[in-house]
């Protein structure tokens, strides 16, 4: 085995954040649609019985849909409330698409792996279930949309 050989430790899921345009959105405790796929296309060539050709169309990108727990931040009201009622009107009717990232941090806070998003505009909130009679996490969820995402550090 070679002298510089070393096990690199995976990055522990349980601690990430979503920021918009620079500003965190929330530490969130679940993140799912990190996703992408190609529609392929298949075309039966005349006579050739070996194979078809399979030509790439277009990629499709599922919407993130983003957990966590009640806190006392208004970013994320403050990003959705841009992108309906009134502050969709006070924006002339338009969603101004954002970028955003979703970025899993190693143990000292520092970003381990980040996935940056082109067009990121919210489209979902779901509040927590309120009973007294419950004892589960009080849980916002966020769903957005996006145009497509990169990964890197």
């Amino acid at each position: 085995m070679p002298s510089n050989a070393h096990t690199v430790d995976p990055g522990f899921v349980g601690k990430f954040i979503f920021a918009v345009d620079g500003i965190t959105i929330g530490t969130f405790t679940e993140v799912s649609g990190l996703a992408v796929s190609v529609d392929v296309e298949e075309l039966v060539e005349g006579g050739q019985n070996a194979y078809t050709h399979k030509l790439l169309g277009r990629m499709r990108w599922p919407n993130l849909v983003l957990k966590q727990g009640v806190t006392d931040s208004d970013a994320l009201f403050a990003w959705l409330q841009e992108s309906s009622g009134e502050g969709f009107t006070k924006g002339g009717n338009r969603v101004v698409p954002r970028d955003g990232k979703v970025s899993v941090l190693r143990p000292n806070g520092k970003p381990l792996r980040s996935w940056h998003f082109t067009g990121a505009k919210p489209v979902k909130w779901s509040g927590p279930r309120l009973a007294a009679s419950g004892r589960e996490l009080a849980q916002e969820t966020l769903e957005v949309c996006h145009s497509g995402f990169r990964s890197g550090a």
